[in-house]
């Protein structure tokens, strides 16, 4: 089964060109589930209309939902909402404040995901088109269930062990977190653990959408090293609401304007293909509007055909040791920061961090160098006879 994920800075297009993309595969004869993540609620503008929590076929094979995480939030953080609402409470919160305080902040678009997951495993659809919240949130929505399985399987098991030995002591003076409570954190876990395998494998990809301005190719260039520093493979980009050849001087500037923007991206995003939607008249809304858009966009391509292969983090061995290599599009070498951390390597570039869980071989050695080579990271590791005493 095929996913596609559409993201890019809000307002650039994005729920457009994941409706169309979706479209045009479904008139291709594939099975095709269209699903927003986004609370801004647009899928359903686009596509002219009305969309529920449950998936509604919008024509001969095609299908398309708007994801309630409210229901999903409800639904897998039940246990630990109630358990910190308690909390509040006994310390004199009134109960309709301890409600809102549960609540916690972006958990819902985050739970959203695992509605994804949901409907890969049903094994209905050929392709599940994803329309994303706008960059900044996807970003980290992506990199949380990641995150999550680090603290559940590191931190975790040694917090709920201290627990079994003072519940005794603490639940006179207050509210202690019953084993449900655990299962609740550790079934989130293992659900969104499923999810990022998903969203990780060869066939699914993001693509990002973009118009040619300054400010938003920016973003896109940031957004491409950071999805790679996540593990997640973009393979095109899509240019929006680009402004055809004109003899008027006025429009002859724009487009002079848009072009350089347009060919800086194709030179720093290639073998990436960078397609092209130019500015229409009208709003695309509704099927016909969106499959014309979907042709011009994708002319005689095939817009789910998976184009990039690359493994994003790859281990080899060399003469002295072990090169782990992960790709970095676009990175800078004063933007990164590298750090050991017990069997864990840090890694940290413009505001975003993801901690690698190192192979088993790599654990027993010591971080020897680092370079960028060719938009990829490449760290060496050799043999460290204390790690290995360490390990044993």
């Amino acid at each position: 089964m095929r996913v596609l994920l559409f993201t890019g800075k809000g307002g650039v297009g994005k729920t457009t060109t994941a409706a169309a993309t979706a479209a045009r595969a479904a008139a291709q004869g594939r099975k095709t589930l269209v699903l927003s993540t986004d609370p801004a609620h647009s899928l359903g503008d686009a596509l002219g209309v009305e969309l529920t929590g449950e998936p509604v076929e919008i024509a001969d094979g095609l299908v398309a939902m708007q994801v309630d995480a409210q229901r999903a939030f409800e639904r897998s953080w039940h246990d630990v909402q109630d358990y910190l609402r308690s909390v509040l409470e006994r310390a004199g919160v009134d109960a309709l404040q301890a409600e809102e305080l549960t609540v916690l902040p972006g958990a819902e678009e985050v739970l959203a995901l695992l509605e994804l997951r949901k409907q890969a495993g049903s094994g209905r659809y050929d392709l599940i088109v994803v329309d994303c919240a706008p960059t900044g949130e996807t970003l980290r929505l992506l990199a949380l269930p990641e995150a999550l399985g680090w603290y559940v399987e590191k931190v975790f098991p040694a917090h709920r062990r201290a627990m079994r030995v003072v519940r005794p002591l603490l639940s006179r003076v207050a509210a202690v977190p019953e084993d449900g409570v655990f299962e609740a954190v550790e079934r989130l876990h293992a659900e969104l653990s499923e999810v990022r395998a998903l969203l990780t494998a060869p066939s699914t990809s993001v693509r990002l959408v973009l118009t040619p301005e300054a400010v938003v190719i920016a973003e896109a260039r940031r957004t491409l090293t950071s999805l790679a520093l996540y593990g997640y493979r973009v393979d095109g980009l899509v240019a929006n609401r680009v402004v055809p050849l004109s003899d008027d001087p006025w429009m002859a500037g724009w487009v002079t304007a848009q072009r350089a923007q347009l060919d800086s991206i194709r030179v720093d995003a290639a073998p990436l293909p960078v397609l092209e939607s130019p500015y229409a008249p009208g709003e695309p809304v509704g099927l016909e509007a969106l499959l014309s858009f979907a042709d011009v966009l994708y002319g005689s391509a095939d817009p789910t055909e998976v184009t990039c292969t690359e493994e994003l983090l790859q281990v080899a061995r060399d003469s002295d040791g072990f090169l782990l290599s992960l790709a970095l599009p676009l990175a800078r070498i004063e933007d990164l920061e590298l750090a050991r951390s017990g069997d864990d390597l840090v890694v940290t570039l413009g505001g975003h961090r993801r901690l690698l869980s190192l192979p088993a071989a790599l654990r027993r050695c010591s971080v020897a160098g680092a370079r960028l080579v060719e938009d990829r990271l490449v760290v060496r590791f050799e043999p460290d006879p204390a790690q290995w005493r360490a390990h044993v």
